[in-house]
């Protein structure tokens, strides 16, 4: 049963498994800390960190930074999702899309985002549009790519048993591949939203005065170690959120699909 291959998971060890996960590493934590082996400097106590989690929450006004740093992740994730969308479907269901698409999207992928911050500064200013511009760099071309591969796994003999039954290629599109797609867009979009927060942080380096990424770098700079972390897990628990959100639509919306049960 502990390593049964797709055949289903009781439920209770799954939960046993999960806290085990993050026990162990909480544990190993508070060892660490309170024993004195490293100083707070390095490794702030599990105290230290709710103690400044209170502060920040209550004296210094972090629902504003997680707002602003929401705000800015989301309007870039969607960017990227709207346009890359369309882009990767293209990609999968025609050569010639592929072929135009293709070599932009396979080259650009490999370049650093950071390296365009002098560029978007120029081009974009110092505001709140160049902050979403980086995190929409940073995952439009993996949008494209992951959903072009998707398209790209639909069998032919489904394409080919829409033709027999007289479907013509509008039909093919709009009524077989784009149904067949969702639930990879789907997993697409909740796998990349976890890349639009990595690059929150880059895209706060620019001049920014709020957000979860700026508060990182401030505190990285006095040496507040017990920010940073209140920071990280605020992020982390943002995110976990998200995935189970994009789970639950995509079993809403796809019920016909696999779903994984993690």
């Amino acid at each position: 049963m502990f390593w049964s291959i797709r055949q289903g998971f009781p439920k209770k060890l799954k939960l046993a498994l999960s806290t085990i996960a993050l026990v162990i590493p909480l544990i190993l934590w508070t060892i660490v800390s309170y024993s004195g082996w490293v100083t707070p400097m390095i490794l702030p106590t599990p105290t230290a960190v709710i103690e400044a989690a209170i502060v920040m929450f209550f004296q210094e006004n972090l629902w504003v930074d997680i707002a602003v740093s929401f705000t800015r992740v989301a309007l870039g994730f969607l960017a990227a999702a709207a346009i890359g969308i369309p882009i990767g479907i293209a990609m999968g269901t025609f050569y010639s899309m592929e072929s135009l698409f293709g070599p932009i999207v396979g080259t650009v992928r490999y370049m650093p985002v950071a390296a365009f911050i002098p560029l978007l500064i120029v081009w974009f200013g110092l505001g709140e549009l160049s902050k979403v511009a980086i995190i929409f760099l940073g995952i439009i071309f993996y949008n494209a790519i992951m959903i072009a591969d998707a398209v790209k796994f639909i069998p032919n003999e489904l394409l080919n048993a829409a033709y027999t039954l007289g479907a013509d290629r509008k039909a093919i599109l709009w009524r077989v591949i784009l149904p067949a797609s969702v639930p990879s867009i789907l997993d697409t979009l909740r796998v990349n939203i976890a890349g639009a927060w990595n690059f929150l942080v880059i895209s706060e380096l620019i001049a920014a005065d709020r957000g979860l990424g700026f508060r990182i770098v401030r505190a990285q700079r006095y040496v507040q170690t017990d920010k940073v972390l209140v920071s990280i897990v605020v992020i982390g628990a943002i995110g976990l959120l998200l995935d189970y959100g994009f789970k639950i639509v995509s079993r809403k919306l796809t019920p016909w699909a696999e779903h994984s049960t993690h």
